[in-house]
């Protein structure tokens, strides 16, 4: 019996999928925390960074764990396209928290604000020597860290729904420029995670034929990442 083939099995497309699991489905972002909650948050917060500041590394490290895997996904991982390279990244931007912690002043929005904005720096940094197809380009950084410098700074929840936005907004940037079959492939069983089975269903085929139009598909995207990267 020939094994299926799986999204999962193609790692020379390690990087558009990194880029693609990077976009989650809008109902991810979960119902608005109450005012009470969102209070007793930011007020967490603001005792553990006085702790952090005072020289508690413990204090400091419950910080980046609260903060750390939304960071990871919605900032670095969108914008890096490579799994590895994030987690590069994160760690680096850690580290840059607690060398800098000192300096950070605390603002009505929190933390976070200022913790996006190591990693957007970190990121740009790792985008001027990439070697690898990503959604964000450096131009796109640079203006996001010059729009961190005049705009109103937000909270965690909200500046993760705008980063998760704008990746998908750049993966369906991309879509638009493959084959519509390809692109209505990668939007059911990638980014919208309908089974396997379901999808070959609604487009006809046999399973084992979708593995391969989606084999297809994937290397279409790419192909367009990397026209987009060049461009």
């Amino acid at each position: 019996m020939t094994a299926a083939l799986s999204f999962d099995f193609y790692p020379r497309f390690g990087d558009v999928r990194s880029i693609l699991r990077a976009v989650p489905q809008a109902e991810a972002i979960g119902r608005t925390p109450t005012d009470e909650l969102r209070a007793a948050s930011d007020a967490a917060d603001r005792d553990l960074v006085a702790r952090a500041q005072a020289g508690d590394r413990g204090a400091l490290g419950e910080l980046l764990k609260k903060h750390g895997p939304g960071l990871y996904r919605s900032v670095l991982l969108p914008r890096l396209g490579s799994e590895a390279a994030a987690k590069d990244a994160l760690s680096e931007t850690y580290a840059k928290v607690v060398a800098n912690i000192g300096k950070f002043v605390w603002q009505n929005v929190g933390f976070y604000p200022w913790l996006r904005t190591v990693a957007l720096r970190v990121a740009l940094d790792q985008l001027r020597a990439k070697k690898r197809i990503v959604l964000f380009e450096e131009d796109d950084l640079t203006r996001e860290l010059d729009a961190t410098s005049t705009a109103t700074p937000v909270d965690d929840r909200v500046s993760n729904a705008r980063d998760r936005d704008a990746a998908r907004k750049k993966v369906e940037e991309a879509l638009a420029k493959i084959n519509p079959r390809y692109a209505h492939v990668i939007r059911l069983r990638v980014l919208d995670e309908a089974p396997r089975e379901e999808v070959a269903r609604e487009l006809g085929v046999t399973p084992a034929t979708f593995d391969v139009l989606l084999h297809r598909a994937i290397a279409a995207l790419k192909k367009a990442l990397g026209e987009q990267s060049d461009g």
